[in-house]
């Protein structure tokens, strides 16, 4: 019989399920040197956030199949080395949506009519109620910076109370957003507008203190800012000044840059500052959901059937994956490299499979492909499971198409993305020594294998560009790994693909645009 091992605290009713077909020890508290001792003897392993499943565990779990995440997150596991190993890994990626939807709600509604404190007054013998006098959410603007599962709850609650939306997503469509009920706009006139402003979104580089000193100025004075997602999206002290100062009326966080929160000046504001401890999923219902939703992962990998929500591997049997896995990866790479070429809001993907490869099953590649697509939007949350739902929910459509005479390689794949910034497209082939390709941006011809620091530009054939590139990269100390151009006719555009060893520092895009016969530079991070 199969054993799974629970190390953190988990609702019972997943203990349950997963007594049904394994033998089930909880052991809560466990070092790392006590966990990677006793892990071998396990066929599965059930976590919330207090176990760090590190490689050297995985490496440790010889009989592992699969590894659970009772919740959204799973970077405190280390997800390429339970690939390398053939370990599936699971989370819940929807278990809590109400929980943290509700939450912001509430956030917002305490923040509005100074709940926190004025029970603080009650309780304290006193009956002010002068002090506590608070504003009304109905017919105010409410600005939702991303519309995922969460952020579409919102909407639909606020909607309810009569609040007018606006929302902000470059992942989603117009149509899509419409549908939800908000009017689409970008992120400065959001908050120019909006009296109310709520966060829906993950931390990655590009949404690290998105909101700062500069769009907080923006803002009304009578704006308040509710942020249930992820600490470090917002910079804390200059939120706290914007408070003290009355650049805007007040902000109600659950998450934070440091957690535990410690020192900080957000703990001196009044009843301007709602401050909860990272509350959003902790309801009894998402608790239980959780649990139920990744315990019955298990169960089913345990019993041979494929997991709904690997954030590793998709649900195929392993023949198959073993047999596309190349070409899988070969389209997630595709697909991450043409999302940031479109930028924006892709509305439309088009999967083309080449040569041989037109002979294949393509709806694993598509999948891989959007998944590459979604990951600057939705970073560890889109796996090959949902990404096919998340591109639906976002508007974007998918057309496949095959073509077995183009012969340049034995199998390649081509994409292309249109959007509301244009179309791109690239194309890629695999090796034989099952290396990846890049062999067209935009219609030119190329050659390079992907990196993990890319620049791309377009610019007029003619002499003494490439040496202006490399002088102004080589001024901001950047060194080129490799440079490949790629052209159609001499003198007409071109394109020029530069392998980093670092990425750009800020600013330096800029001037890359300003060198004369530069047409448009991007930047891909791989």
């Amino acid at each position: 019989m199969s054993k799974v091992l629970v190390s953190d605290s988990i609702d019972r009713a997943g203990i349950d399920i997963l007594s049904q077909v394994a033998t089930v020890d909880v052991k809560l508290g466990l070092k790392p040197e006590e966990l990677i001792k006793i892990i071998g003897e396990y066929d599965a392993l059930m976590i919330r956030s207090g176990t760090r499943v590190t490689q050297e565990v995985i490496e440790a779990g010889a009989h592992l199949k699969i590894i659970g995440r009772a919740g959204v997150g799973v970077d405190n596991v280390d997800v390429p080395a339970a690939t390398r190993q053939g370990i599936v890994v699971v989370n819940s990626p929807e278990g809590n949506t109400i929980a943290a939807a509700e939450h912001a709600v509430a956030m917002m509604l305490s923040l509005s009519r100074h709940i926190p404190d004025a029970n603080a007054s009650v309780k304290k013998g006193e009956w002010d109620r002068k002090t506590f006098v608070g504003a009304e959410v109905y017919k105010k603007t409410l600005g939702i910076v991303g519309l995922g599962k969460i952020g579409s709850h919102v909407a639909a609650v606020a909607k309810a109370m009569g609040m007018k939306l606006l929302a902000f997503d470059p992942f989603i469509s117009r149509e899509r957003a419409e549908q939800i009920g908000c009017q689409l706009v970008d992120l400065d006139l959001l908050v120019q507008q909006a009296d109310y402003i709520t966060l829906h979104i993950p931390k990655t580089p590009e949404t690290t203190h998105l909101i700062n000193s500069e769009m907080l100025k923006k803002m009304k004075p009578t704006t308040r800012i509710i942020n249930c997602a992820r600490g470090g999206i917002i910079d804390e002290e200059a939120l706290a000044v914007a408070i003290k100062e009355g650049t805007i009326a007040g902000a109600a966080l659950d998450v934070y840059e440091s957690e535990p929160l410690k020192e900080s000046p957000l703990k001196s504001l009044g009843k301007e500052m709602v401050l909860t401890p990272h509350l959003g999923a902790s309801t009894t219902e998402a608790q239980v959901n959780v649990a139920v939703d990744v315990a019955e992962q298990i169960r089913d990998v345990l019993l041979g059937l494929p997991a709904r929500s690997a954030v590793n591997i998709p649900g195929l049997s392993p023949d198959i994956l073993e047999e596309l896995k190349p070409y899988m990866q070969l389209s997630e790479t595709l697909g991450n490299l043409v999302g940031q070429l479109a930028g924006g809001r892709v509305e439309l993907l088009n999967v083309s499979l080449q040569g041989e490869l037109a002979t294949n099953r393509s709806q694993p590649l598509v999948v891989a492909a959007l998944k590459g697509l979604l990951f600057q939007a939705l970073r560890e949350r889109v796996n090959y499971v949902n990404a096919s739902i998340e591109a639906k929910e976002r508007g974007i459509r998918v057309i496949e198409t095959r073509d077995d005479s183009i012969k340049d390689y034995a199998g390649s794949l081509h994409l292309e993305a249109t959007g509301n910034l244009g179309t791109h497209s690239v194309t890629g082939a695999l090796l034989g020594n099952g290396e990846i390709r890049v062999t067209n941006i935009d219609g030119f011809p190329i050659n390079v294998p992907p990196s993990h620091h890319m620049l791309f530009t377009v610019h007029r054939d003619m002499p003494g560009i490439i040496g202006k590139i490399g002088s102004l990269l080589g001024s901001f100390n950047v060194n080129i790994a490799s440079m490949q151009v790629g052209r159609k006719i001499v003198r007409g555009d071109a394109v020029m693909v530069l392998s980093l060893d670092d990425p750009l520092p800020e600013g330096i895009l800029a001037e890359i645009i300003k060198v004369p016969g530069i047409r448009d530079a991007y930047t891909v991070t791989l």
